[in-house]
């Protein structure tokens, strides 16, 4: 394990911080391609014509398995259709924590995280200098929604989001300061108070919706620094409810477990980005192999593996093919309704946003 300095943030709100970097899990993988949303086509056992490469994944934790299949995938398409075979390092880590690394050194090519915004730190940090929105998904490869992992039978009755804030009742969620997950949850949470649907907080009436919010962070119990270990840590028997990420809860019952799912009447689309890092793939000569990686994760065997991972496809034959798989949601709202990632590091989380003033009060 290293830990690498961080500096002064160039967001508000996020405090310098030590981060430790995961293992680099490397595995012999070939990937490629070159721009656009067409992956690599099919092709027979072509041999290998260029030097071999290696991509590194910088990613936040949610999405592992859904990369573990992805990436042996993208090597026999690259293989096939480039002549080049590829290995890969994977980093995991919440996705402000990984973003935070990236800026301070750690030279992945390709980053994956959780929002918009850890993204737009790496742009700002001079490393991204394309536009990586300027694609048919606007640099996105995956979605999901904010719900809440409850025990079975759901014992403390726990329906939507008022329920939250019933005294006593146990809340786990991760720490916005490293995890994404953690601030699409805030979000979400501010979002249904503000648009209505928490009971006694008008729509419109931002004062009752930060109030609600900090009644229910006085019931959070454990802030895990990511997603992935919050919802681990309610599956070690931690509390009574957990606010996470649905495709968290749809893979833990896909592996046995017995909590369950409750999707409320209001809740946020979290959109999942991925970047090429121009600074890395120039200084690796692994840009036409990453942007090809790019494309893949956008076509449809890419997609199709991020659906039976719990995550929903950017694809619409693919969300069509999967839409039993996941609810619609009454109100179903995205970041714009809060101005864009833009306005809501500031308003929201930095050093005098809402959830930055609340979580202050709580701590003295």
């Amino acid at each position: 394990m290293t830990t690498r300095p961080v500096r002064r943030s160039r967001f508000p709100g996020f405090p310098s911080i030590l981060v430790p970097l995961a293992a680099l899990a490397v595995l012999g993988v070939s990937c490629g391609g070159g721009g656009g949303d067409a992956g690599p086509a099919a092709g027979g056992g072509a041999a290998a014509t260029k030097p071999p490469a290696r991509i590194t994944l910088g990613a936040y934790t949610t999405p592992r398995e859904a990369y573990g299949e992805i990436l042996p995938l993208f090597r026999k398409a690259w293989r096939e259709q480039a002549g080049q075979d590829l290995t890969f390092e994977e980093s995991y880590l919440g996705s402000g924590a990984q973003s935070r690394a990236i800026c301070e050194g750690f030279e992945a090519d390709l980053v994956a995280l959780s929002l918009e915004a850890d993204v737009d730190r790496i742009v700002e940090a001079g490393l991204i200098t394309h536009d990586w929105k300027d694609n048919s998904t606007r640099g996105m490869v995956s979605t999901s929604i904010v719900a809440f992992a409850v025990r079975k039978g759901n014992p403390k009755g726990v329906r939507d989001w008022a329920d939250l804030a019933k005294p006593g009742l146990q809340v786990l969620t991760p720490n916005p300061r490293t995890s994404g997950g953690a601030m699409w949850n805030v979000l979400a949470l501010l979002g249904a108070a503000r648009r209505g649907f928490v009971e006694g907080v008008p729509a419109g009436d931002e004062a009752a919706a930060n109030e609600f919010l900090r009644r229910v962070l006085r019931n959070v119990t454990v802030m895990d620094k990511g997603a992935r270990e919050s919802i681990t840590n309610f599956e070690k028997g931690v509390g009574d409810v957990a606010i996470t990420y649905e495709n968290e809860i749809l893979v833990g019952r896909d592996r046995g477990l017995d909590y369950e799912m409750v999707i409320p009447r209001s809740t946020i689309l979290i959109e999942n980005p991925v970047a090429l890092i121009d600074a890395s793939v120039d200084k690796h000569g692994t840009r036409d192999a990453t942007a090809g990686l790019i494309a893949f994760l956008r076509g449809r065997e890419a997609q199709e593996v991020f659906a039976r991972h719990g995550l929903r496809s950017v694809d619409p034959g693919v969300a069509a093919a999967h839409a039993a798989q996941y609810p619609p949601v009454q109100d179903l709202f995205s970041a714009e309704f809060f101005g864009g990632w833009r306005a809501i590091v500031p308003a929201i989380f930095g050093e005098q946003g809402v959830y930055s003033v609340a979580i202050g009060e709580l701590q003295k």
